[in-house]
């Protein structure tokens, strides 16, 4: 059975992962653990851009401003001005690595989003995780100091104390080696997590399969605390089509006119808030809920057809030409959309150099909670986060002591057998993103939320007794961290006794005073 030395673990191959990874290169010997191809987590499908103050007339009050009213009063002052300062050197970082950003004439072309005052958006096209992800898998490749290890699942992390050693810190960590089925031991006396958010804890989500939250679980088990889980950002409408999983219907269908409609061809949104579909993201999201629930309904329509064929192929091709493959003509037909989980708000929790509770532990990114976003993210913010604290976390690696790490224990799977039943994980899995997305979706009762608690509660056990007796497979292990997330984000849900950003509950319409983060304490020992 393998086992491997590095200076630095990084788990997670986004825009966090490989911008540390490339910080680090030239002094330690680092190692990039990613789950599934270096391609396959979420920075690639970000469509949006960097924000950063890069006009004349644009400040860094004003991004931090913007940010703060997004955050509903929830956002770190401190974080929020540390992301946006660095925000500028962070977009010269990608340029000199050769990021084909989209240009004005030599001037960088800056487009403006939901919630922004100016416009500070750097973008490539409407593209701008694949072309920013591409440069960067091309750069770490050709990077000597950086080892690949792709298809490796993040079992556990290391720590002193389950070893029953004196002091606490993390000491490296066990990953699944998809290729060999052995479990492999890694150790480093620093190790990041870049492993993304938890939409997959959702049946219906804009993320790829890989975001089940194994750094976020993996982090809480190992004595982390965990900040903001309730804070989940849903996109109100994605396209509802069994082939077609994660495909956004891009908001400005809505600002061309597109109607929302029940099957009957019913207009439901001026019933909802006045400014119909051009009501904010969260308010539209609410009401097509509210609507699926009231009437049974699996989705609703967003049609565009009252606007020409020449129109939308100049406006919307790529939605266009999805649509058509599926057999759904939009220039005749309503679009069936549901709302999907987007963006995991919270997270562990960390300082402004990325440093978890846990000495010799990083989280980066999305698996991270700052108080960069509050209580809801403003477009654009998160791939600048990944980039401004993997940076901050690799500059504080580079300055910290070099610590000897003791001889680590191999995996002991001596005493388990392969698992006859995979329809058990499977059907769990199933369950769990069910009645999540039904008791802990977009709007929130005191009820819905005891039921989810309930049902988590036995399949934890089951899980616990599957992972104690059975060989782990993938699925497994990330069925096991989205168990362990979905338990989070219903306790946090639970504490927050208001309604405030993408927190909405029944129970609790208005906001409390003071704003204040949900922080969760794990057990002393795991």
């Amino acid at each position: 059975m393998a086992s491997h030395d590095f200076d630095v673990l990084i788990v997670g191959s986004g825009l966090a992962g490989l911008s540390a990874a490339l910080h680090l290169a030239a002094t330690h010997r680092v190692a990039v653990i990613t789950k599934r191809t270096m391609h396959d987590g979420s920075s690639a499908w970000a469509q949006g851009g960097i924000a950063a103050v890069l006009a004349d007339g644009d400040s860094f009050a004003a991004h931090i401003e913007d940010t703060l009213v997004a955050g509903a009063g929830l956002c770190d002052l401190a974080s929020t001005r540390f992301v946006v300062e660095n925000a500028p050197a962070a977009i010269t970082w990608l340029r000199d690595l050769g990021v084909p950003f989209t240009l004005e004439g030599q001037q960088l072309h800056l487009t403006r989003e939901g919630g922004h005052s100016a416009r500070r958006i750097a973008h490539v096209t409407d593209a701008t995780g694949a072309a920013v992800q591409d440069t960067l898998i091309d750069v770490v490749r050709a990077t000597p100091g950086i080892t690949l290890f792709e298809h490796h699942t993040l079992v556990d992390l290391i720590t002193s104390q389950k070893l029953g050693l004196a002091g606490q810190r993390c000491l490296g960590l066990y990953a699944l080696d998809e290729q060999t089925d052995e479990v492999i031991t890694f150790r480093a006396p620093q190790t990041i997590l870049a492993t993304g958010g938890a939409g997959k804890v959702y049946l219906y989500t804009t993320n790829p399969d890989t975001s089940t939250g194994d750094g976020i679980a993996a982090a809480w088990r190992a004595g982390c605390r965990v900040a903001n889980m309730e804070f989940i950002q849903f996109h109100p409408t994605s396209l509802y089509h069994p082939h077609a999983k994660s495909f956004l219907i891009s908001e400005a269908v809505r600002g061309e006119g597109g109607q929302l409609k029940l099957p009957d061809g019913t207009r439901f949104m001026p019933a909802h808030d006045e400014r119909a579909e051009l009501a904010p993201r969260d308010i539209v999201a609410r009401a097509i809920d509210f609507e699926m629930k009231k009437h049974g309904l699996d989705c609703v329509y967003l049609d565009i057809s009252h606007q020409s064929p020449a129109f939308l192929q100049e406006h919307f091709p790529n939605i266009l030409a999805r649509c058509a493959e599926l057999g759904i003509d939009i220039s005749k037909d309503p679009i069936p959309v549901v709302p999907s989980a987007h963006f995991t708000c919270g997270g562990i929790l960390t300082d402004l150099a990325g440093r978890t509770d846990l000495p010799g532990l990083y989280a980066v990114g999305e698996a991270a909670c700052t108080g960069l976003h509050g209580a809801n993210r403003l477009a654009s913010n998160s791939l600048l986060e990944c980039m401004v604290f993997a940076r901050a976390a690799a500059q504080a690696i580079a300055a910290a002591p070099r610590s000897l790490i003791p001889a680590l224990p191999r995996w002991d799977d001596s005493r388990v057998q392969d698992a006859d039943e995979a329809v058990v994980i499977s059907h769990n899995w199933d369950e769990l993103r069910r009645f999540m997305w039904d008791y802990v979706g977009i709007v929130r009762t005191n009820k819905r939320l005891e039921r989810a608690a309930h049902r988590i509660r036995l399949l934890q056990e089951e899980i616990q007794e599957f992972y104690a007796h059975f060989h782990v497979t993938r699925d497994l292990l990330e069925l096991r961290n989205l168990v362990q997330v979905a338990e989070l984000i219903v306790r946090s849900a639970q504490m927050r006794r208001e309604s405030r950003g993408l927190h909405y509950s029944r129970d609790y319409p208005s906001l409390a005073a003071p704003a204040a983060p949900t922080i969760l304490v794990p057990p002393i020992s795991h």
